[in-house]
């Protein structure tokens, strides 16, 4: 499945589980690192918006689909999917680095809410070694001297897994910079996955994203913040059809 933006192109190049896991298992195996992330309605909203989160994302070696609209598309395209939220991707990638005997990072939200993630993973992971926790300042630039001590620091410490949970698009932005120069880490853009984790946000119950109803509750429980984002999402969804549509029949 793939998206285009000014004859740009965004492909899901991981369209299964089995096949993400395969990858980043040899990619720790050879010390060799990647930058994942996962692409929702939002995104595309985004992605159209901004020619500097198009590059971010094109940079990308990993992608999967966050969100049960991008699992739509894909079918309607012909080029079907498999759902995988971030939040859903933080523990079997813990598993994977435990495993290889990765050290794992975990940056962004706040100080109180990575420790408790931190403290959450490792009761979950036996075996995990999570290296550092870093809760940037609240004006993070990704192309600031912040983001390159940080990048700095991931590099020389040998770290081989951060997860990153700045939110779109700084988090992508800064693994599009990481690919360079802290090569040997693996990036994961995983937005709130840590605060759920550490519980300092709740997500939907299990039902309700059975239901493909999360987008919904997540909207009711901060009108304010996420009504006008989703609003945004659902008037980019028809021509999004369309171009699936053309996609089939190619």
């Amino acid at each position: 499945m793939f998206f285009e933006f000014n004859g740009r192109r965004v492909a899901v190049n991981m369209p299964g589980r089995a096949l993400l896991e395969a990858e980043i298992r040899a990619r720790f195996k050879a010390r060799q690192g990647f930058a994942l992330a996962t692409v929702n309605l939002d995104h595309l909203v985004k992605l159209a918006q901004s020619p500097a989160f198009l590059a971010a994302y094109q940079a990308q070696d990993l992608v999967v689909a966050d969100g049960r609209p991008i699992v739509w598309l894909s079918r309607i395209a012909g080029r079907p999917v498999e759902l995988m939220p971030g939040s859903d991707l933080v523990l079997p990638l813990c598993r994977l680095a435990a495993e290889a005997g990765v050290p794992v990072a975990l940056a962004g939200s706040t100080e109180e809410a990575l420790a408790d993630a931190a403290a959450a993973l490792t009761a979950e992971v036996p075996g995990l070694d999570i290296a550092w926790c870093h809760a940037p300042s609240g004006r993070f630039d990704p192309e600031g001297e912040e983001a390159d001590r940080i990048l700095q620091r991931l590099d020389e410490t040998g770290i081989g897994l951060c997860f990153l949970a700045l939110g779109a698009p700084k988090q992508e932005r800064l693994a599009q910079r990481g690919r360079r120069l802290a090569p040997g880490t693996g990036f994961a853009s995983i937005g709130a996955g840590l605060d759920f984790l550490g519980g300092h946000q709740k997500r939907a119950p299990a039902w309700v994203r059975a239901i493909a109803m999360e987008w919904l509750w997540r909207a009711l429980s901060s009108p304010s913040r996420l009504l006008p984002r989703y609003a945004k999402c659902l008037a980019v969804l028809p021509g999004q059809i369309l171009k699936a549509w053309r996609i089939r029949v190619r």
